[in-house]
């Protein structure tokens, strides 16, 4: 009869450290695209995102321009402008 050892310590750290850096990698990932989805579709969104963390904004319209040449920068602040919010 084969007699059941356990797995030294080390393997089993190193199993459930790699399983909790899939699991934080995967969630950061989703919390990325969810952001990045929101601000891609919601003007509004966008418009608190202006007002409250600036720095966010920015890095999604430099990320526009940078690969598909998008203007969005300056419709938003043309319409926000016309509608009197900044």
């Amino acid at each position: 009869m084969l007699t059941k050892t356990p797995k030294p310590a080390y393997k089993r750290f190193i199993g459930s450290s790699l399983k909790a850096i899939f699991f934080v990698e995967t969630l950061g990932f989703a919390v990325s695209y969810g952001l990045y989805f929101k601000l891609n579709t919601d003007r509004a969104f966008r418009l608190y995102m202006y007002h409250n963390y600036n720095w966010v904004l920015e890095g999604y319209y430099q990320l526009g321009e940078k690969l598909g040449g998008h203007k969005t920068r300056d419709l938003d602040k043309q319409v926000w402008t016309n509608e009197g919010k900044i």
